[in-house]
């Protein structure tokens, strides 16, 4: 508890203020929990402190974590990062150098507060595996603990998260669903993406109908975990290659939802050979064409390939005519010509920003 609170010092969490007239203050309260490692065995005894009320616009209590969160593609970002510097390494000075390390290690440990455990093999749930070839982070103990809790540990696994020809609509005539386990499901197969593109897509879809679900709804979310339950092995393999070229891909489902008839975006990542982001996501409006849905999904790529760049600048790494890869000409035409400007007009101005990107040579479409 002493820790937590000097780290709140050192990163002036807060400042004390006089006590504001009619307002109620905002209690606190200490969550104790284990730290466990990949085996299963007590690694740290953590304190954690969050704040408690109850929010009055939402009629809910809630508990606020003061702690930042890091985000999954930064995570992923680094190993491949990492897994780049010991082909380097190994070039440069035929093995994996000590020293080098070493002086690392005491540079990290200068500039932040961490302990230096020894080799990295579990990461904010991630299982991480450093091989001579390269790195394979993996989430198989947390996915054969999703499909224990969910009860299906003894169900046939499946061997596609969704069947190609579904289309899940409200099914408004349906049989309702326990909407607190239904959401549970959701939440748990939500971070299982973080080592496991090959699902995101159809978690998407089934975390669409989170309120009043159906029983196809769950039946849908249930195929999911059964095929979780048969490849609870999988994860990304971030490989030492020479290669360190940023290059991104995107597509969208034209009109692909049923109830709305609104487009679904998807791109990923690539830095070299390793896959570090990834996406499917619905579309905020309704795309009026093919060429639409594709500019709109292109557009959310450059957002992820613009702080993908800023990342890598803290490495020291300048990037810059990043590749991204779209299927659509009318859509790359609208990007590159300016005549087409007045036919896009009813598109939100905000995705004409990638034209600028183009133009200033930050991407190469």
């Amino acid at each position: 508890m002493k820790e937590e609170l000097q780290q709140f010092e050192k990163n002036q969490v807060w400042s004390l203020v006089p006590y504001p007239h009619g307002k109620k203050v905002t209690g606190t309260k200490w969550i104790f929990r284990n730290k466990l490692g990949e085996d299963g065995s007590i690694v740290r005894n953590k304190a954690r402190l969050v704040a408690q009320g109850y929010d009055q616009e939402e009629g809910t209590d809630f508990d606020e974590s003061f702690a930042p969160v890091a985000r999954m593609e930064a995570i992923r970002l680094l190993l491949a990062y990492a897994a780049h510097c010991v082909y380097v390494d190994d070039i440069i000075f035929g093995s994996a150098n000590e020293d080098l390390c070493a002086d690392f290690a005491k540079l990290m440990t200068n500039e932040f507060d961490m302990n230096m455990m020894g080799e990295l093999n579990f990461f904010l749930g991630l299982q991480i595996k450093q091989t001579a070839e390269g790195i394979f982070i993996h989430q198989e103990k947390y996915a054969k603990e999703l499909v224990k809790k969910f009860g299906l540990d003894c169900a046939k696994p499946m061997g596609t998260p969704m069947h190609p020809n579904i289309k899940l609509n409200k099914d408004d005539h349906g049989r309702n669903v326990d909407e607190t386990r239904y959401r549970g499901m959701i939440r748990s197969l939500m971070y299982l993406t973080s080592s496991r593109p090959d699902i995101i897509q159809s978690v998407g879809v089934c975390s669409r109908f989170q309120s009043k679900p159906k029983e196809s709804h769950l039946s849908a979310v249930k195929r999911i975990i059964r095929y979780v339950l048969g490849t609870t092995n999988y994860g990304l393999w971030f490989p030492k290659t020479d290669s360190f070229q940023l290059v991104s891909f995107c597509d969208a489902d034209f009109v692909g939802d049923m109830i709305d008839r609104r487009s679904t975006s998807g791109m990923c990542c690539f830095l070299g050979k390793s896959l570090i982001v990834w996406s499917s996501k619905k579309q905020a409006t309704v795309a009026l064409s093919t060429a639409e849905a594709e500019y709109i999904a292109a557009s959310s790529c450059c957002s992820q390939l613009l702080w993908l760049k800023t990342q890598l600048a803290d490495y020291k790494l300048n990037v810059s005519n990043i590749p991204l890869f779209c299927d659509n000409m009318s859509a790359i035409n609208i990007f590159e010509n300016h005549v087409f400007h007045s036919r896009t007009k009813h598109i939100e101005v905000r995705f004409h920003s990638i034209r600028e990107h183009v133009q200033n040579g930050n991407l190469d479409i």
